[in-house]
């Protein structure tokens, strides 16, 4: 099935999609491992871009069935494939040594040739606290400090300098973080969960991926409406900074194209457990158990699934604000399904809806 439309026939306000991506946790269960876990991953990578997409993302998450460290993937899925961006959505940098993250990042971004594009976050997880350690401050105060000091750092900028003898270094030397990626601080972006978050992006000179979760939106505003409101406070941010036009923002989305009966049902009951259990839903066997089992905790709104036939869907996605703001669309794929089952969604997403969207492949 091939359901297709002229570009010209978009809604007047929804912009033609420039690229389109999909973003993965490289989730493992208890039966197969991580290793068979870690090369799925790669083989997702690798369908991927034979079906044309232009980016792939992959979620950081600690201490559970999922990738925790997505630098070493994302240098090992390179060298399997040729032409898709490698990014990460997100890295919270509280979590993070900044200088150690951008000597990693920067050694990645140079072996897989420049296509490396990290989502950067100053969320933060009280639980992470205790295992990462107590800082002075505030931990949000920590990840905006830490996440300065490693845009300086890939930026080239100088971290210190040598004030005397017995430091391993010549008096005076300009210490900069090594190996050196000359453009990679042009592929960073924010991953945004609220208004100050994408404007704090702007301010800073970097993307914007806005995610599925949501935080501080205004009473009885939808998720796509918020969503809308950001990308444009992003972008009119950007504009009276930096006086020229914003990069391409991301939208993470849950677009489920059921080209059969039985994938329809699949994908119905899987935007009910979602819509019923929240960031609870869809696990890989042996994850964690979350504590937060409901749509909607304190303060937070979840995105919505689009789902249905493909025409459905295409009217859902074409009718939605926020997804009509962005300029790139990426497919949020569920946690717990295993590899054919998300090759069938970027599939099914490339041949029936993505051209509906103003979307060409990248190949």
């Amino acid at each position: 099935m091939n359901v297709t439309a002229p570009a010209s026939t978009l809604p007047a306000q929804f912009r033609p999609k420039q690229r389109l991506g999909f973003n993965t946790r490289v989730s493992f269960n208890d039966e197969a491992g991580p290793a068979q876990g870690l090369r799925d991953g790669i083989e997702l990578f690798k369908a991927a871009e034979r079906l044309g997409y232009q980016s792939g993302w992959a979620y950081q998450r600690h201490f559970d069935n999922y990738l925790s460290s997505p630098l070493p993937f994302f240098a090992a899925a390179g060298q399997h494939t040729q032409h898709i961006t490698l990014g990460s959505a997100v890295i919270p940098m509280r979590y993070q040594d900044p200088i150690l993250l951008a000597e990693a990042a920067g050694t990645t971004d140079l072996l897989i040739g420049g296509r490396l594009e990290l989502a950067i976050s100053t969320g933060t997880n009280a639980a992470f606290d205790a295992v990462f350690g107590a800082v002075d401050t505030d931990a949000r105060t920590e990840a905006k400090r830490r996440q300065a000091r490693f845009l300086a750092a890939i930026a080239g900028e100088v971290l210190h300098t040598v004030a005397g003898p017995g430091q391993g270094a010549p008096e005076g030397a300009e210490l900069r973080a090594t190996p050196h990626s000359p453009t990679l601080r042009s592929r960073i972006r924010q991953g945004s969960a609220s208004l100050d978050s994408a404007v704090q992006a702007a301010e800073l000179g970097i993307g914007l991926i806005s995610g599925t979760v949501q935080h501080d939106y205004a009473e009885g505003e939808s998720f796509g409406e918020y969503q809308a409101r950001i990308i444009e406070a992003y972008r009119s941010t950007w504009r009276k900074t930096w006086g020229n036009e914003p990069p391409s923002v991301a939208v993470a989305a849950s677009i489920l194209v059921g080209t059969t009966a039985e994938l329809r049902e699949k994908y119905a009951n899987y935007d009910l457990e979602r819509r019923t259990l929240g960031i609870a839903a869809s696990r890989p066997k042996g994850a964690l158990e979350p504590t937060v089992r409901t749509n909607q905790p304190p303060g937070t709104q979840i995105s919505p699934v689009f789902h249905g036939t493909p025409e459905q869907v295409i009217e859902a996605v074409l009718n939605d604000p926020g997804l009509a703001a962005a300029d790139e669309i990426v497919l949020f794929l569920p946690p717990g399904f295993g590899l054919a089952e998300n090759v069938r969604l970027l599939s099914d997403l490339t041949e029936t809806v993505a051209s509906n969207l103003g979307w060409s492949p990248g190949f």
